[in-house]
């Protein structure tokens, strides 16, 4: 399969490394500088090279700010046949954009990150495909199933209500806890456990944090963090030890 992956950052090297010793692949990005290292690839930075290629497949790996902008670049030199794809951790705005393309698509998203997963074992990492997508989404799947990738399956909409509650929610506790730190050693485990996950997390690309926690539906799981801090630091303020145990007791059956 002639396939073109838009992007040549992390994700979009990563599909190219994997994918390149089984299908004829492209990288295209503007700019020069990010495709020096490529491997066993074509390298492109003018969209009217890849009308000459005809790819069967474009991988989308542009950060969500420019997800649909890319698509729209090259549009004009795609073959009708030509399946579009991206791998945006949030999804808005391209069921809409698909219902326009009049191209076949497939939307998927994987849920690790190359910096830090360990990708010659993936088998503990997942990876979401879109119900809504053409049948010809079965190349993901078997592209993701020999990366040992655990799969999951979800419509547009469930998909950015689940990011926003599996993702948004630790984002933002994360960044609340590292908002209070001071320049102090603190000796207990829990508390450096806590910073380990929040040094993991803002090692993360900008971009990353800034479109998970743009979704549209994380408000309302940020306003549900709040709620919870509220009715805490009531109980904390009231020194109230009955209405302390029975918020501890709740809190356990949730984690259950």
């Amino acid at each position: 399969m002639k396939i073109v992956i838009l992007g040549a950052g992390k994700m979009g090297s990563f599909f190219a490394d994997v994918l390149s010793f089984d299908h004829e692949i492209a990288l295209y990005d503007i700019d020069p500088h990010r495709l020096r290292f490529a491997f066993n690839t074509l390298r492109m930075t003018r969209p009217e090279e890849i009308q000459d290629f005809t790819p069967d497949l474009v991988i989308n790996a542009a950060t969500v700010k420019y997800t649909i902008e890319a698509f729209q670049t090259v549009l004009p030199y795609l073959p009708a046949h030509t399946i579009l794809s991206d791998i945006a951790s949030v999804k808005t705005g391209l069921p809409e954009f698909y219902a326009q393309a009049r191209h076949p698509f497939v939307s998927t998203h994987p849920m690790f990150g190359p910096t830090f997963a360990n990708l010659s074992d993936l088998s503990t990492q997942n990876t979401i495909i879109i119900t809504e997508g053409d049948h010809m989404g079965k190349i993901f799947k078997d592209i993701y199933q020999r990366l040992r990738l655990n799969i999951f399956e979800y419509s547009f909409k469930e998909h950015d209500e689940t990011i926003a509650y599996s993702l948004s929610v630790p984002f933002t506790s994360t960044l609340v806890f590292a908002s209070i730190m001071k320049h102090q050693e603190a000796p207990g485990t829990t508390f450096k456990k806590h910073m380990d996950i929040a040094r993991g997390l803002l090692s993360e690309d900008d971009y990353l944090l800034t479109e998970i926690l743009f979704n549209p539906n994380t408000p309302d799981q940020v306003r549900g963090i709040q709620k919870q801090l509220s009715s805490l630091l009531d109980i904390i303020e009231r020194k109230d030890s009955i209405k302390m145990k029975e918020y501890l007791t709740q809190v356990r059956k949730n984690i259950k």
